[in-house]
């Protein structure tokens, strides 16, 4: 169990209190396009202004290339903060980060009061975690609160190296959020637990199902890295996704999979096309293999359906990545399928970030999961089983 101290744990009145948000959001023409890591942070910013500490917000934008630049300012986001906490959330635009007007704004503070510093990669210590930007972070607070999982499988000066200069150091609502769900859930989950994983390759999840085949009941393999298993298996693919070099290991986890008694489910038949495209002709086909000159773009009807059964009965369901290229309608069949399917259990169930968490928000199944994980990289590694040096670096209970 990771047992980390939580803004529950201490108390912030009277106290500058850096807060490391995750408020990397979509920009166009200085507008906000998709809003919901600010509101994921308001809980925490909202406990800490009621406690009566003096709020300091930061976080990333983008990749700033080169030094600041107007359009990886997070002005907008000050501003837009400003409306959802109905209280002035003062702008530090300072390019130095921690230079004099983002100290003026921190020392003019009374309790209650919100400031939000520029963007930290502004500084280019930030993402090797140099301890000059991680001392003058530290310099301006009392304590550190770390809200921003997006970020935490890396180790950058805002999220691990500033702890190195603060006697305390704990997670936020949403931090804590995920730690319950990803971290201890697949590490102690309610049985029969089942993992669902998808997306084009089987190279980018090796760690993921190695960990995975150790801990759970049932393990299902969809999207584009399906083609490796099925291929492995003598099957011919056509033009399909296939990662050749990995033939061996899907057998071997396979072999893995029997000896540990888990049930491996892939498909046994497949929505196919002639093209890379929506209007691409398409049949489904089932174990007699894939010709040459098609592609397999989802799952089909009856593996929709396998899978589909095999959540009902289970208490604890992780999905990470789409079953099919759901971002053409013809191909999304699949992964509809499994998000009506989760919608539709009374388990409890984790959506990894990235594109699984894109495809059941668009599809309208977004608040029918238990929890949907904030952090692609982020929840991939908490799936395979690593320490993530953000959470880390909070103090232990």
């Amino acid at each position: 169990m990771l047992n980390k101290k939580s803004i529950d744990d201490i108390n912030a009145k009277g106290k500058k209190v850096l807060v490391r948000c995750d408020f990397n959001v979509p920009l166009q023409d200085g507008r906000i396009t998709d809003e919901n890591r600010l509101t994921a942070a308001l809980p925490t910013i909202k406990k800490l202004i009621a406690d009566g500490g003096k709020v300091i917000l930061c976080s990333h934008l983008g990749k700033p290339k080169g030094g600041p630049s107007p359009d990886t300012s997070l002005a907008p986001v000050a501003a837009r903060l400003t409306e959802l906490l109905g209280q002035e959330v003062v702008f530090a635009a300072d390019d130095n980060v921690v230079g004099d007007k983002a100290k003026a704004a921190a020392a003019a503070m009374k309790d209650g009061d919100v400031i939000l510093l520029e963007n930290t990669r502004y500084r280019s210590e930030e993402t090797k975690n140099e301890d000059a930007f991680s001392k003058d972070l530290a310099s301006i607070a009392d304590i550190f609160v770390n809200d921003a999982f997006g970020t935490a499988h890396r180790a950058h000066c805002s999220n691990v190296g500033v702890t190195k200069y603060m006697d305390t150091a704990v997670v936020g609502y949403l931090m804590q959020k995920e730690i319950d769900f990803l971290g201890n859930a697949v590490n102690n989950p309610k049985r029969p637990f089942v993992a669902i994983l998808g997306g084009a390759k089987v190279s980018s999840k090796i760690s993921v199902i190695e960990n995975l085949l150790d801990k759970v009941d049932t393990l299902i393999i969809g999207g584009g890295m399906a083609y490796t298993f099925m291929a492995a298996l003598g099957n011919e693919v056509g033009n399909s996704l296939l990662e050749a070099d990995y033939k061996q290991y899907a057998l071997d986890m396979m072999e893995k999979a029997k000896e540990k008694g888990v049930n491996l489910l892939i498909p046994t038949d497949n929505i196919v096309a002639d093209d890379f495209s929506n209007d691409a002709n398409t049949k489904i086909v089932n174990d007699e293999g894939i010709e040459d000159g098609w592609q397999g773009l989802d799952i089909g009807p009856e593996t929709s359906k396998a899978f589909a059964d095999a959540v009902k009965d289970a208490k604890t369901v992780v999905w990470n990545g789409p079953m099919g290229c759901f971002e053409m309608p013809k191909f999304a069949s699949g992964t509809i399928a499994v998000a009506k399917a989760l919608a539709e259990t009374d388990a409890t169930t984790i959506i990894g970030g990235g594109d699984s968490a894109a495809a059941v928000n668009i599809l309208g199944f977004g608040d029918k999961m238990t929890h949907i994980s904030t952090g692609g990289g982020a929840s991939l590694e908490f799936l395979e089983g690593k320490e993530l040096p953000g959470v880390a670096a909070a103090n232990d209970k």
